[in-house]
Protein backbone atom coordinates (compact mmCIF):
# COMPACT_ATOMS: atom_id res chain seq x y z
CA UNK A 1 0.00 0.00 0.00
CA UNK A 2 2.98 2.31 0.65
CA UNK A 3 4.21 2.31 -2.56
CA UNK A 4 7.35 4.29 -2.99
CA UNK A 5 5.81 4.97 -6.55
CA UNK A 6 2.99 6.90 -5.23
CA UNK A 7 1.94 9.75 -6.46
CA UNK A 8 1.70 13.06 -3.64
CA UNK A 9 -2.07 13.20 -4.42
CA UNK A 10 -2.54 9.34 -3.77
CA UNK A 11 0.04 10.03 -0.75
CA UNK A 12 -2.16 12.90 0.52
CA UNK A 13 -5.36 10.86 0.26
CA UNK A 14 -4.16 7.63 1.96
CA UNK A 15 -2.81 10.26 4.71
CA UNK A 16 -6.36 11.51 4.79
CA UNK A 17 -7.56 8.03 5.20
CA UNK A 18 -5.39 7.16 7.68
CA UNK A 19 -6.18 10.55 9.82
CA UNK A 20 -9.39 9.46 9.75
CA UNK A 21 -9.21 5.94 11.06
CA UNK A 22 -6.26 7.55 13.65
CA UNK A 23 -9.19 10.12 15.11
CA UNK A 24 -11.68 6.82 15.83
CA UNK A 25 -9.30 5.14 17.55
CA UNK A 26 -7.86 8.07 20.06
CA UNK A 27 -11.68 9.16 20.37
CA UNK A 28 -12.42 5.58 21.96
CA UNK A 29 -8.95 5.95 24.19
CA UNK A 30 -10.74 8.52 25.36
CA UNK A 31 -13.96 7.49 25.72
CA UNK A 32 -12.78 4.60 27.89
CA UNK A 33 -10.91 6.55 30.55
CA UNK A 34 -12.17 10.27 30.13
CA UNK A 35 -8.57 11.65 30.11
CA UNK A 36 -8.35 15.36 29.11
CA UNK A 37 -4.36 14.31 27.44
CA UNK A 38 -6.25 11.78 25.67
CA UNK A 39 -9.21 14.42 24.97
CA UNK A 40 -6.56 16.61 23.20
CA UNK A 41 -4.91 14.40 21.36
CA UNK A 42 -7.70 13.40 19.42
CA UNK A 43 -8.54 17.44 18.68
CA UNK A 44 -5.21 17.59 17.35
CA UNK A 45 -5.81 14.36 15.05
CA UNK A 46 -8.88 16.11 13.91
CA UNK A 47 -6.53 18.94 12.50
CA UNK A 48 -4.39 16.46 10.81
CA UNK A 49 -7.62 15.50 9.19
CA UNK A 50 -7.94 19.27 7.91
CA UNK A 51 -4.57 19.59 7.24
CA UNK A 52 -4.46 16.40 4.86
CA UNK A 53 -7.66 17.59 3.01
CA UNK A 54 -5.77 20.75 2.71
CA UNK A 55 -2.78 20.10 1.61
CA UNK A 56 -4.64 17.66 -1.25
CA UNK A 57 -6.26 20.02 -2.51
CA UNK A 58 -2.92 22.22 -2.76
CA UNK A 59 -1.40 19.61 -4.40
CA UNK A 60 -4.18 19.13 -7.03
CA UNK A 61 -3.98 23.02 -7.98
CA UNK A 62 -0.05 22.62 -8.19
CA UNK A 63 -0.43 20.46 -10.69
CA UNK A 64 -2.52 22.90 -13.47
CA UNK A 65 -1.15 23.70 -16.12
CA UNK A 66 0.22 27.53 -16.47
CA UNK A 67 -2.41 29.56 -18.06
CA UNK A 68 -2.96 33.15 -19.10
CA UNK A 69 -3.16 34.54 -15.69
CA UNK A 70 -0.24 32.14 -14.35
CA UNK A 71 2.27 32.09 -16.88
CA UNK A 72 4.90 30.10 -14.68
CA UNK A 73 2.52 27.54 -13.22
CA UNK A 74 0.29 27.01 -9.84
CA UNK A 75 3.47 25.22 -7.88
CA UNK A 76 3.26 27.83 -4.89
CA UNK A 77 -0.42 26.71 -3.68
CA UNK A 78 1.55 23.65 -1.96
CA UNK A 79 3.48 26.78 -0.17
CA UNK A 80 0.21 28.08 1.09
CA UNK A 81 -0.87 24.83 2.29
CA UNK A 82 2.49 24.28 4.13
CA UNK A 83 1.78 27.64 6.07
CA UNK A 84 -1.36 27.26 6.88
CA UNK A 85 -0.31 23.41 8.05
CA UNK A 86 2.43 25.17 10.38
CA UNK A 87 -0.44 27.52 11.79
CA UNK A 88 -2.38 24.11 12.47
CA UNK A 89 0.19 23.01 14.27
CA UNK A 90 0.60 26.11 16.26
CA UNK A 91 -2.63 26.04 17.52
CA UNK A 92 -3.02 22.04 18.12
CA UNK A 93 -0.29 22.92 20.66
CA UNK A 94 -2.23 25.96 22.32
CA UNK A 95 -5.16 23.41 22.77
CA UNK A 96 -3.21 21.18 24.23
CA UNK A 97 -2.09 23.77 27.15
CA UNK A 98 -5.38 25.07 27.23
CA UNK A 99 -7.05 21.04 28.32
CA UNK A 100 -3.90 20.67 30.15
CA UNK A 101 -3.66 23.36 32.21
CA UNK A 102 -6.85 23.07 34.59
CA UNK A 103 -5.82 18.81 35.44
CA UNK A 104 -2.35 21.02 36.16
CA UNK A 105 -4.37 23.07 38.74
CA UNK A 106 -6.16 20.14 39.74
CA UNK A 107 -4.92 16.22 39.18
CA UNK A 108 -7.69 13.63 38.45
CA UNK A 109 -7.13 9.73 38.45
CA UNK A 110 -7.62 7.97 35.56
CA UNK A 111 -10.10 5.25 34.68
CA UNK A 112 -9.17 1.80 32.55
CA UNK A 113 -5.89 3.52 31.55
CA UNK A 114 -4.02 0.38 30.46
CA UNK A 115 -6.79 -0.56 27.72
CA UNK A 116 -6.66 2.97 26.57
CA UNK A 117 -3.55 3.22 26.61
CA UNK A 118 -3.50 0.29 24.19
CA UNK A 119 -5.74 1.83 21.76
CA UNK A 120 -3.95 4.81 21.90
CA UNK A 121 -0.63 3.27 21.12
CA UNK A 122 -2.13 1.81 18.15
CA UNK A 123 -3.31 4.58 17.10
CA UNK A 124 0.37 6.63 17.20
CA UNK A 125 1.75 3.00 15.70
CA UNK A 126 -0.31 4.08 12.22
CA UNK A 127 0.68 7.82 12.35
CA UNK A 128 4.36 6.97 12.55
CA UNK A 129 4.36 4.47 9.49
CA UNK A 130 2.28 7.18 7.93
CA UNK A 131 3.97 10.47 8.78
CA UNK A 132 7.79 8.50 8.10
CA UNK A 133 6.11 7.59 4.50
CA UNK A 134 4.89 10.90 3.81
CA UNK A 135 7.94 12.95 4.27
CA UNK A 136 10.00 10.30 2.49
CA UNK A 137 7.95 10.32 -0.50
CA UNK A 138 7.21 14.26 -0.68
CA UNK A 139 10.96 14.62 -0.63
CA UNK A 140 11.02 12.59 -3.31
CA UNK A 141 8.79 13.99 -5.23
CA UNK A 142 9.40 17.46 -4.26
CA UNK A 143 6.49 18.19 -2.99
CA UNK A 144 6.22 20.86 0.14
CA UNK A 145 2.33 19.66 1.08
CA UNK A 146 2.93 16.43 1.17
CA UNK A 147 6.22 16.75 3.27
CA UNK A 148 4.21 19.37 5.30
CA UNK A 149 1.93 16.82 6.00
CA UNK A 150 4.22 14.44 6.92
CA UNK A 151 5.83 16.53 9.66
CA UNK A 152 2.26 17.37 11.10
CA UNK A 153 1.45 13.54 11.28
CA UNK A 154 4.95 13.06 12.96
CA UNK A 155 4.03 16.35 15.41
CA UNK A 156 0.91 14.09 16.32
CA UNK A 157 3.04 10.63 17.21
CA UNK A 158 5.53 13.44 19.30
CA UNK A 159 2.00 14.38 21.27
CA UNK A 160 0.41 11.10 21.45
CA UNK A 161 3.73 9.79 22.77
CA UNK A 162 4.50 12.59 25.25
CA UNK A 163 0.87 11.64 26.66
CA UNK A 164 1.04 8.03 26.81
CA UNK A 165 4.51 8.90 28.84
CA UNK A 166 2.51 10.92 31.26
CA UNK A 167 -0.36 8.45 31.39
CA UNK A 168 2.06 5.54 32.26
CA UNK A 169 4.31 7.06 34.63
CA UNK A 170 0.64 8.59 36.03
CA UNK A 171 -0.21 5.36 36.42
CA UNK A 172 2.58 3.52 37.86
CA UNK A 173 3.41 6.68 40.36
CA UNK A 174 -0.21 7.35 41.13
CA UNK A 175 1.60 11.46 40.57
CA UNK A 176 -1.54 12.41 37.71
CA UNK A 177 0.24 15.92 37.49
CA UNK A 178 2.68 14.13 35.41
CA UNK A 179 0.17 13.66 32.55
CA UNK A 180 -0.58 17.94 31.84
CA UNK A 181 3.05 18.51 32.85
CA UNK A 182 4.27 16.42 29.95
CA UNK A 183 1.97 17.21 27.66
CA UNK A 184 2.36 20.92 28.02
CA UNK A 185 6.28 19.95 27.39
CA UNK A 186 5.43 18.03 24.11
CA UNK A 187 2.96 21.13 23.28
CA UNK A 188 6.18 23.25 23.12
CA UNK A 189 8.10 21.52 21.26
CA UNK A 190 5.12 21.04 18.90
CA UNK A 191 5.27 24.82 18.46
CA UNK A 192 9.22 25.02 17.30
CA UNK A 193 8.05 22.64 14.65
CA UNK A 194 5.64 24.48 13.63
CA UNK A 195 7.21 27.60 13.29
CA UNK A 196 10.21 26.16 11.24
CA UNK A 197 7.82 24.42 8.99
CA UNK A 198 6.24 28.24 8.49
CA UNK A 199 9.68 29.41 7.61
CA UNK A 200 10.38 27.04 5.11
CA UNK A 201 7.19 27.48 3.17
CA UNK A 202 7.63 31.28 3.75
CA UNK A 203 10.84 30.98 2.44
CA UNK A 204 9.56 29.85 -0.67
CA UNK A 205 7.31 31.90 -1.00
CA UNK A 206 9.30 34.89 -1.26
CA UNK A 207 11.78 33.35 -3.73
CA UNK A 208 14.34 32.10 -1.38
CA UNK A 209 17.94 30.86 -3.11
CA UNK A 210 18.45 26.94 -3.03
CA UNK A 211 20.74 25.82 0.01
CA UNK A 212 24.30 25.56 -0.79
CA UNK A 213 23.80 22.14 -0.69
CA UNK A 214 21.47 21.38 -3.42
CA UNK A 215 23.29 24.65 -5.24
CA UNK A 216 26.28 22.96 -5.39
CA UNK A 217 24.93 20.24 -7.15
CA UNK A 218 23.46 23.02 -9.61
CA UNK A 219 27.34 23.67 -9.45
CA UNK A 220 28.48 21.00 -10.75
CA UNK A 221 25.51 19.89 -12.95
CA UNK A 222 26.56 22.97 -15.03
CA UNK A 223 30.19 22.74 -14.72
CA UNK A 224 29.91 19.39 -16.72
CA UNK A 225 27.35 20.17 -19.27
CA UNK A 226 30.04 23.48 -19.75
CA UNK A 227 32.95 21.01 -20.02
CA UNK A 228 32.89 19.88 -23.60
CA UNK A 229 31.53 23.22 -25.12
CA UNK A 230 34.42 24.89 -22.95
CA UNK A 231 37.29 23.33 -24.37
CA UNK A 232 36.00 23.82 -27.81
CA UNK A 233 35.50 27.65 -27.39
CA UNK A 234 32.43 28.07 -28.01
CA UNK A 235 31.51 29.15 -23.92
CA UNK A 236 33.85 31.56 -22.21
CA UNK A 237 31.99 31.99 -18.60
CA UNK A 238 28.98 31.86 -16.56
CA UNK A 239 28.14 34.50 -14.17
CA UNK A 240 25.17 36.05 -12.05
CA UNK A 241 24.21 32.38 -11.23
CA UNK A 242 20.43 32.94 -9.53
CA UNK A 243 18.07 30.06 -7.91
CA UNK A 244 14.55 29.73 -6.78
CA UNK A 245 12.33 27.04 -6.19
CA UNK A 246 8.67 27.17 -6.55
CA UNK A 247 7.08 23.34 -5.43
CA UNK A 248 8.45 20.25 -7.07
CA UNK A 249 10.16 22.39 -10.06
CA UNK A 250 13.98 24.70 -9.73
CA UNK A 251 14.27 27.59 -11.83
CA UNK A 252 17.67 28.19 -12.68
CA UNK A 253 18.72 31.67 -14.37
CA UNK A 254 22.69 32.72 -15.38
CA UNK A 255 24.52 34.76 -17.85
CA UNK A 256 26.50 32.67 -20.56
CA UNK A 257 29.34 34.49 -22.51
CA UNK A 258 30.37 33.61 -25.73
CA UNK A 259 32.89 34.53 -28.22
CA UNK A 260 31.67 37.76 -30.04
CA UNK A 261 31.43 35.83 -33.19
CA UNK A 262 28.97 33.62 -32.05
CA UNK A 263 25.38 33.56 -34.44
CA UNK A 264 22.32 33.50 -32.94
CA UNK A 265 21.57 30.40 -34.22
CA UNK A 266 24.83 28.60 -33.21
CA UNK A 267 24.17 30.65 -29.37
CA UNK A 268 20.47 28.67 -29.54
CA UNK A 269 22.09 25.59 -30.47
CA UNK A 270 24.13 25.84 -26.93
CA UNK A 271 21.99 27.11 -25.00
CA UNK A 272 19.50 24.10 -26.42
CA UNK A 273 22.43 21.91 -25.66
CA UNK A 274 22.80 23.33 -22.16
CA UNK A 275 19.47 23.05 -21.10
CA UNK A 276 18.66 19.48 -22.46
CA UNK A 277 21.67 18.41 -20.02
CA UNK A 278 20.89 19.85 -16.77
CA UNK A 279 17.47 18.44 -17.46
CA UNK A 280 18.99 15.55 -17.65
CA UNK A 281 21.01 15.69 -14.12
CA UNK A 282 18.20 17.75 -12.02
CA UNK A 283 15.00 16.61 -11.56
CA UNK A 284 12.00 19.21 -11.99
CA UNK A 285 14.57 22.14 -13.34
CA UNK A 286 13.70 25.05 -15.90
CA UNK A 287 16.45 26.86 -17.21
CA UNK A 288 16.23 30.62 -18.44
CA UNK A 289 20.21 31.84 -20.12
CA UNK A 290 21.02 35.43 -21.30
CA UNK A 291 23.80 35.18 -23.67
CA UNK A 292 26.51 38.00 -23.79
CA UNK A 293 29.39 38.71 -25.69
CA UNK A 294 32.62 38.24 -25.07
CA UNK A 295 33.34 41.81 -23.66
CA UNK A 296 30.74 41.17 -21.05
CA UNK A 297 32.63 39.02 -19.34
CA UNK A 298 33.37 39.82 -15.44
CA UNK A 299 36.49 37.26 -14.56
CA UNK A 300 35.09 36.13 -11.81
CA UNK A 301 32.27 34.13 -9.95
CA UNK A 302 31.85 31.01 -11.92
CA UNK A 303 34.04 30.53 -14.58
CA UNK A 304 35.01 27.64 -17.27
CA UNK A 305 37.77 26.64 -18.99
Amino acid sequence: MLSAGMTPTQALSLSLLVAGVVFGLKWVAYLLTGSVALYSDALESVVNIVAAGVALFAVRVSKRPADRNHPYGHTKAEYLSAVLEGVLIVLAALAIVREAWPRLLAPEAVADLGLGLLVSLLASSLNALLGWFLVSRGRRARSPAVVADGKHVLADVLTSVGVLLGMGLAGLTGWWMLDPLLAIFVAVNILWMGWRLVRDSVGGLMDEGLPEVELSEVREALRYALEGLAAEGRVLEVHDLRTRRAGPRTFVEFHLVVPGETTVEQAHQICDQLEGALQAQLEGVQTTIHVEPDHKAKHATFRVG
